[in-house]
């Protein structure tokens, strides 16, 4: 089986990091086409021996990729074309079947109560969803959370398929060394409490709850990983309390590392480097961060977590529900402070979200979507990484 996955861009995002950790996984030759923005996925993909294309898209409506987008993949001879997030949906749904292929496939990564992919969502959006939803055959969500929206907005039942995000868990498992090493990169003091945070720095995240309750702890350094439009803000606060000089702010996290422009970090020796995870994100599809923080042993503290809220609590017993205000999270902080650190076993949830299961789930997708035969369950075999060829750089329009 031979797949194109469509995605609107490949910068630094939930999104463009799962599908590069699906396409290790998906034992079918696979291409990806970007619409936008190549970036630090892009060349990991690339390193991972998948062809990148660049469609060079210059705005929601640069509607002349399309007679580009319908011919590379009629000279592709795909079996089935799969595209992630809502651009990529639109154009890449209509551009599969004007080029003659019939099995699509769409994943919904980012789909909010009220937003989708950070954006106010209105009824023009919703719309051409539906509409660009009709010319699939089937949608995917990433929860069971994505997969109640999509119902509500008029999806119908027989299309959706819930695949959840998937954790390569053995990378998360706590290392001493790591946290020791980790610790002494970064300035800070081996029996120091540390709280940590994953994601991008934008308002929904609430990234402001975290800085203002570590900030009032003494002692307590942050280590914050990730970038975006709030860091100036985050900054500020953390000046204004006297608390820049224990807030350590990581920069660009994708997935495997994170860069504040002084070098590289490992995200799971980021993690071994932390005593409690916090995600003060009031909305999230799924939750994968909380996830990888199980995985590494750590307390995690969150307001939502699609992945975990609604399993049993012994799924996930380190796992800790929260509300959204600074008194509540400095409080429980300080329980954990005054505690010590300690590191739990790693969580039945974890092994649930395996990446080898999701991607034995995607592939009973897609053998539905082609026709190909069903397979019995189990779990495939993680797909050896080939070198790129050196004839097919990331190409551009």
């Amino acid at each position: 089986m031979k797949v194109a996955h469509i995605i609107t861009g490949l910068g630094v995002g939930g999104a463009e990091q799962q599908l590069r950790l699906m396409l290790r996984h998906l034992p079918v030759r696979c291409d990806v086409f970007t619409l936008t923005a190549p970036g630090a996925v892009a060349e990991g993909i690339l390193a991972d021996g998948h062809r990148v294309t660049h469609l060079g898209m210059t705005g929601n409506l640069d509607a002349t990729v399309m007679p580009l987008l319908v011919h590379m993949l009629r000279e592709g001879h795909y079996d089935l074309v799969h595209t992630h997030l809502y651009r990529a949906c639109l154009y890449g749904r209509l551009a599969a079947r004007v080029a003659g292929v019939r099995a699509v496939v769409a994943t919904e990564h980012s789909l909010g109560e009220d937003t989708i992919e950070g954006r106010r969502l209105g009824p023009g959006i919703r719309a051409l969803y539906l509409a660009s939803e009709r010319l699939g055959c089937a949608t995917i969500a990433v929860s069971d959370t994505v997969a109640q929206r999509l119902r509500r907005w008029g999806v119908p039942a027989s299309r959706l398929h819930t695949v959840p995000n998937g954790i390569d868990a053995h990378r998360f498992r706590f290392d001493p060394l790591a946290r020791a090493t980790t610790r002494g990169r970064l300035g800070i003091p081996q029996d120091a409490f540390v709280v940590g945070g994953v994601g991008r720095l934008v308002p929904g995240k609430h990234f402001e709850t975290l800085v203002r309750a570590v900030s009032v702890l003494p002692d307590a350094r942050l280590v914050l990983v990730g970038d975006g439009p709030e860091r100036e803000t985050l900054h500020g606060i953390a000046t204004a309390l006297g608390a820049l000089d224990r807030i350590h702010m990581l920069g660009e996290c994708d997935g495997t590392v994170a860069s504040a422009g002084v070098g590289a970090w490992e995200i799971p020796d980021l993690l071994a480097a932390m005593d409690v995870f916090v995600s003060p994100s009031s909305e999230e599809s799924f939750g994968l961060a909380v996830l990888e923080a199980l995985a590494a042993g750590l307390p995690a503290l969150h307001v939502t977590c699609p992945a975990i809220d609604d399993l049993p609590p012994e799924e996930a017993p380190g796992a800790r529900r929260i509300g959204t205000g600074v008194p509540e999270l400095t409080a429980l902080l300080c329980e954990y402070q005054n505690a010590g650190p300690v590191r739990l076993p790693v969580p039945p949830v974890v092994e649930r979200y395996d990446i080898a299961r999701s991607a034995e789930r995607l592939m009973a997708v897609y053998r539905a979507a082609t026709g190909a035969p069903q397979l019995p369950a189990t779990a495939p075999a993680a797909a050896t990484p080939v070198p790129a060829p050196t004839s097919l750089p990331l190409t551009t329009r």
